[in-house]
Formats: structure tokens, C-alpha cells, sequence
């Protein structure tokens, strides 16, 4: 099952498909998931991680509001998308510089994701900007 095809077969979104806000959808669940399962494994660590904790956590929760706000295409309120697009970027690059401090795999594999997504959120992002 493809998120991006389901929101593209949503009846009001017709020819206001945009292919990077799809991408940015489903890289924001990945991320979400991502960031928790670093989170969890953060707080097995024998060393104080307590920001890193955080900062996965708050990207965890930015990146689920982001992906549940940008697939509700009724009544498309453009504004709280980009909103919302610009804050998963912001968090993103956040839990990117603190998993960065860290040598392990789980907060190395974090940080891949979160530049992944923050790409796509400021791709999709811009392909707002341009459709407006």
C-alpha cells in the first residue's frame, strides 16, 4: 500500500497532486518511527543521553503531526502544511546535530533519516511556494 497514491487518489486533490509533498508524507512516517526506535534505544546506553532522548522525541512527535496534518487534503489548508513542513525541518536538523555527538549505529541511522526527511519536507516545501 503506497501512502503517496492514496493521497493522490483523494477526491479534492485532482490536479493539485504534488509528488513532493507525497515523498515528504511518507519520509515523515519513516522518520517518526525512526526517531522513537533511537529514542528507546538511547535510554539503554550506559552514558547520559538525556538531549539526544529529547531530541529524537520531539522529532518523533513533529514528524507524526507533519505526515497526519499534510495527508488531510479536505478543504486543504495550505498554511498549517507549510507550517507544519517547515517546523519537521526545523526539528530534523535539530535531532540531526545531537544524534551527530554520538557513535553508534542507532543514532547514526537517525541522523540519515532526519536529513532524509528534512530534504523532502523543504522540497515539498518549495513546491508549495511554486504551485501558490
Amino acid at each position: 500500500m503506497s501512502i503517496k497514491e492514496m493521497i493522490k487518489e483523494h477526491p479534492q486533490v485532482g490536479a493539485d497532486w504534488n509528488e513532493q509533498l507525497g515523498e515528504a508524507v511518507k519520509h515523515a512516517m519513516y522518520c517518526a518511527a525512526i526517531c522513537n526506535s533511537c529514542a528507546d534505544a538511547c535510554s539503554a546506553e550506559e552514558m547520559d543521553m538525556s538531549a539526544c532522548i529529547r531530541a529524537c522525541m520531539d522529532c518523533a512527535d513533529i514528524c507524526t503531526a507533519t505526515y497526519r496534518t499534510a495527508t488531510r487534503r479536505t478543504a486543504g489548508n495550505v498554511a498549517v502544511i507549510e507550517a507544519q513542513l517547515r517546523a519537521c525541518i526545523t526539528a530534523c536538523e535539530h535531532c540531526i546535530d545531537e544524534c551527530s555527538k554520538h557513535d553508534n549505529d542507532h543514532c547514526r541511522r537517525c541522523a540519515k533519516m532526519c536529513r532524509e526527511c528534512a530534504d523532502d519536507c523543504l522540497k515539498a516545501l518549495n513546491g508549495m511556494m511554486q504551485h501558490a
